[in-house]
Order: C-alpha cells, then structure tokens, then sequence
C-alpha cells in the first residue's frame, strides 16, 4: 500500500467516525485502527527513500555517461587532428577543426551535465515536498488526535 493510499484510508477513518455530541468538529476515532496507518506509513517510507536514492543514482549514471562521451569526443577530435598535421597546410585547418570539436564537445557536456543536475534537483525538490505536504497532513491528523477533549 502506497502512502497517498494509507493517506487516503485516513481521511476515509475521519469522515467516517461519529462526531462527538455538542462539538461536531471533533470526531471519535478508532484509535487502533489510525496507529496501524499510522505504522504503514512508517513501514511504507522507506520505499520512497529507496525510489530518490534510484534517481540520484541515475542521475549520476547520466553524468558519468557524458563525460565518458565527451572524453570520446574529444579523443577523437584529437586523433583526427593528429591525422590531419602530417602537412602543414592541413594542420592549421586540422587545429582548427579539433579546437571547434573540443569546444562543441565541452559545451555539450556542460550542457548535459547542466540538464542531468537541474533533473536531479527538480526531483529532490519534489521528492521533498511531497514528503513536506506528507508530514503535514500526519501532523495535523496527530493535533487533531492530541486536541483536548471538551
């Protein structure tokens, strides 16, 4: 059972228990009933935690992918060049040449790893609020479980 389903049973719970007599704003709650949601969420979180740590780690898969391309770029920039110096007319346009793929290369990696960082960060970021958003909602369940009695 996912969290937003354990969640989900919890608003259920809520709507579903009797209001207390003269105070229809509080309700009577099974309370064994909302500690077990409230263990499943517990038992459920670090599924989540595992996903984010999924992500992070292909974020830095993608990473270590576009250096790797980049490099061979770049190798193949120079082995070309180095083709291209056996004469002299040839090598002012071979270097060049290497000098716009290195470039072309460096700003493609920049760019990918720009790309692969602001990903990563968009789903921390996400992963984070949802987690925020999460805890409030438990937490305002909780202060309406803790609310002293009238």
């Amino acid at each position: 059972m996912s969290i937003d389903e354990i969640l989900e049973e919890m608003d259920e719970l809520l709507d579903r228990s009797p209001s207390m007599p003269f105070a229809s704003h509080k309700k009577i709650i099974d309370g064994e009933r909302l500690r077990e949601l409230i263990n499943d969420v517990r038992l459920n979180m670090p599924h989540e935690l595992k996903e984010a740590k999924k992500i992070e780690f292909d974020c830095q898969r993608i990473l270590n992918e576009a250096k790797i391309n980049a490099e061979a770029i770049i190798h193949k920039a120079e082995e070309r060049a180095e083709q291209l110096a056996s004469k002299e007319a040839i090598m002012v346009e071979a270097k060049k040449k290497a000098i716009d793929l290195l470039t072309k290369a460096q700003a493609a990696s920049k760019n990918l790893q720009q790309n692969a960082a602001a990903s990563v960060n968009k789903l921390i970021t996400d992963t984070e609020n949802y987690y925020a958003k999460n805890l409030q909602e438990i937490k305002a369940v909780k202060a309406k479980l803790n609310a002293p009695k009238k």
